[in-house]
């Protein structure tokens, strides 16, 4: 009967907090990206801008993508569903890392509930996300947007939505 799991999301990595300082060049890229996008988070009623970037395999092309907000709420998206759903509409369907930049003080704020199933939907393997927080000042003394010191959230899609639901597909 153990058979019936073995195809579950199982993490490859661990969650850990590390520094933006520590992070290869690839990644911090992607990380600023997602904070760059940020910037364009159409937030009229929640005023919570979120940023998200997500790199296509094999072309490394980054994707970003920002919240997008409606008075009816339902129909809102989520920056993480509007990158990903940017680069399928330009025919990207593999991704390598992802990338979540928001702020709320004192914590992470990773992919809500359906964010993670709709990146879920495109990870055959596990991979990384990387959560960083976004700290506005930074703009407005033209300051770069990490400091090598700043936390970042080192997880994966698997850590954080393990035993997902995927229809396995050959």
């Amino acid at each position: 009967m153990s058979n019936l799991i073995k195809n579950f999301a199982r993490p490859d990595k661990a969650e850990e907090v590390v520094t933006f300082g520590s992070l290869d060049a690839s990644t911090q890229e992607l990380l600023k990206a997602a904070f760059a996008v940020r910037q364009h988070a159409y937030v009229p009623y929640s005023g919570f801008k979120v940023g998200a970037a997500f790199r296509a395999i094999p072309s490394n092309q980054i994707f970003t993508g920002c919240n997008v907000e409606n008075a009816a709420f339902t129909p809102c998206s989520c920056a993480e569903r509007t990158a990903l759903t940017k680069a399928v509409s330009e025919g990207a369907r593999e991704f390598s890392v992802g990338a979540v930049v928001a702020y709320q003080e004192d914590v992470f704020t990773p992919p809500c509930g359906v964010c993670r199933q709709f990146i879920r939907e495109f990870a055959t393997v596990d991979i990384p996300i990387y959560i960083g927080q976004a700290l506005d000042h930074r703009l407005e003394t033209k300051e770069d947007p990490f400091h090598p010191d700043d936390p970042i959230l080192s997880t994966s899609i698997f850590n954080l939505l393990p035993s997902s639901f995927h229809t396995y597909r050959k």
